[in-house]
C-alpha cells in the first residue's frame, strides 16, 4: 500500500470524491431531476468546492474538460466501465483507459476500479485490476476500488441477504485490502455498527462510504456521519450533490461532517 499523505485526493487524511461518471454507468435519466447536471462543465464548477478532493470522471470527459480546472480539483481517473444498454450473462466492467494514458496524457492523481466480485467474471476482473494497480505504483498514484459485490455468485449464495448484506460488504472491502487498493468504495452496510464491522476489515486502507441513491438532507448526512464516527474516511458521491437544486449547500454540511 502506497504513503498517500502526500495524494492531493486526501484532505487530513480523508477525502470527499465528487463521482461523475454516471452519464456512462447509468446514462441520461441520472441528469433529469437537475438538468443542469447534464452539462459537464457544470459539475465540474460544483467540484470546485473546497469540501471536494477529487473528481471522478471517465476519459472522455477528462479529455475535453478537465484542463480547464486542472488547477481548481484533482483529477480521478476511472479505468473502467459499463453502460446498462447491453446484456450480459453476468456482470463485467471493461477497461475503457490505461493508467499511463489517465497520468501522462490527463493528469490524473489517482484512478479508480470498479471490481464486481462474485460475478461470472471476478477471475477476469482480477486480472484487469492487477495490471492497473502495478501500473499505478509505477506512477505513484492511489488506486481506489469501487468495490461492488454481485451478480450469480452472491445471488445464490444462500448464506448472504443481498449486495447489501453487511457480510458481504465487508468481504468487499476485504477484497481491497488484498488486491491492493489504497481506498475502496462500498455501499453503505446500514448503521454504525455494521461499518465498524467492515472497518475492522480494511487495515490501514482507507474506505468511503458510497453516495448512492438521492434521499433527504437529514438522511444523507446521518449516513455520513455514522462512517466517519465508525472510522471511515469520506465518501465517494455523485447524485446526493449533482441532483440537488443546490449542492454547495449539500458540500458545506458534508465539509463539517467529514473533516471538522
Amino acid at each position: 500500500m502506497m504513503n498517500t499523505s502526500n495524494s492531493p485526493i486526501f484532505r487530513d487524511g480523508n477525502l470527499l470524491i465528487l463521482a461523475y461518471d454516471h452519464g456512462l454507468e447509468h446514462g441520461p435519466t441520472d441528469f433529469e431531476p437537475n438538468p443542469a447536471s447534464a452539462d459537464p462543465r457544470n459539475v465540474f464548477e460544483v467540484a470546485s468546492h473546497s469540501a471536494i478532493t477529487a473528481i471522478a470522471v471517465q476519459k472522455g470527459l477528462a479529455e475535453t474538460y478537465y484542463s480547464d480546472y486542472e488547477d481548481d480539483v484533482p483529477l480521478l481517473l476511472k479505468i473502467n466501465g459499463n453502460s446498462s444498454l447491453g446484456e450480459r450473462d453476468d456482470y463485467y466492467s471493461p477497461k475503457q483507459c490505461t493508467v499511463k494514458y489517465a497520468v501522462e496524457e490527463l493528469g490524473a492523481d489517482a484512478v479508480g476500479y470498479t471490481m464486481y466480485a462474485g460475478s461470472d467474471h471476478e477471475d477476469e476482473m482480477w486480472e484487469d485490476f492487477r495490471e492497473v494497480q502495478e501500473e499505478a505504483r509505477k506512477y505513484d498514484v492511489p488506486v481506489v476500488m469501487w468495490a461492488y459485490p454481485r451478480g450469480h455468485g452472491i445471488e445464490n449464495n444462500p448464506d448472504y441477504d443481498g449486495d447489501t448484506d453487511p457480510d458481504v460488504i465487508a468481504y468487499a472491502a476485504r477484497l481491497g485490502l488484498e488486491l491492493g487498493a489504497d481506498v475502496v468504495k462500498c455501499k453503505y452496510p446500514g448503521s454504525k455498527e455494521d461499518t465498524e464491522k467492515v472497518l475492522r476489515n480494511t487495515g490501514e486502507m482507507k474506505f468511503v462510504m458510497s453516495g448512492g441513491s438521492k434521499r433527504s438532507d437529514e438522511a444523507f448526512l446521518e449516513d455520513v456521519s455514522n462512517v466517519i464516527d465508525a472510522g471511515g474516511n469520506g465518501l465517494a458521491v455523485g447524485r446526493n450533490i449533482f441532483q440537488r437544486e443546490d449542492p454547495e449547500g449539500i458540500l458545506d454540511k458534508l465539509e463539517g461532517v467529514i473533516y471538522e
